[in-house]
């Protein structure tokens, strides 16, 4: 097998290994919601059409306030415009299909694309990622709503480790020596001091912070 091959393989493994990971998530998703008081239709609706975690979680977290949890959604949904100026060089999608790509940029197709040495194993990354996501977080959000009263407390499988697990498995190949290791553990201190203090997305966006500030010192 070429070295190309090879890598498309690889890809494609990932791909898949990611979507089913997040798939599990999209089942504590589905059932969460219906729990929060929305119809089977409507969660899944969220997920066709929002399609972004965490968005999801604080738009149905937050049903006693809509006003904060839609404004939660909006910060947490943020990072997506900041890949997509990001990945848009690699992607270099036009017409139709940059709708497309537009709602797959999320966090798992942003790193798989990221970490690719190459321009085509990038956008193979973003495509074969995303729409793996795509498919098993519908797949999950209608599961899990349908076995809503079953899953009352998904918490107990473990079900919303899922995706941060897979994404910290992402990330830490690209972690290569004491500076990029210095930017993620600051982020992750950040975030996690500002969570008691802040709404819901801030302290994404506080972590985001750290990494554009080191960005700003340029390369060393």
């Amino acid at each position: 097998m070429t070295a190309a091959g090879a890598t498309r393989r690889t890809i494609l493994r990932d791909a898949l290994a990611i979507g089913l990971a997040t798939g599990a998530y999209g089942v504590s998703f589905g059932a969460i919601s219906v729990a929060a008081g929305l119809s089977t239709a409507q969660t899944c609706t969220l997920s066709l059409l929002m399609f972004t975690g965490g968005s999801q979680f604080a738009l149905v977290g937050g049903a006693a306030s809509p006003g904060a949890a839609a404004a939660a959604a909006v910060l947490l949904g943020v990072r997506n415009a900041l890949y997509g100026i990001r990945l848009a060089p690699t992607l270099r999608a036009r017409g139709l299909r940059r709708f497309a790509a537009a709602q797959l940029v999320i966090d798992e197709s942003a790193a798989m694309t990221v970490g690719q040495a190459r321009a085509d194993a990038g956008r193979l990354a973003f495509w074969a990622t995303g729409l793996a996501v795509f498919a098993c977080w519908n797949l999950g959000t209608l599961t899990g709503a349908l076995g809503g009263e079953a899953l009352d407390d998904p918490g107990r499988f473990g079900l919303d480790a899922a995706v941060p697990a897979a994404f910290l498995a992402l990330l830490a190949p690209t972690l290569h020596g004491r500076e990029p290791w210095a930017v993620a553990l600051g982020g992750a201190a950040v975030a996690i001091t500002v969570t008691p203090l802040v709404p819901a997305g801030v302290p994404v966006l506080c972590a985001a912070g750290v990494a554009v500030l080191a960005g700003t010192r340029g390369p060393r």
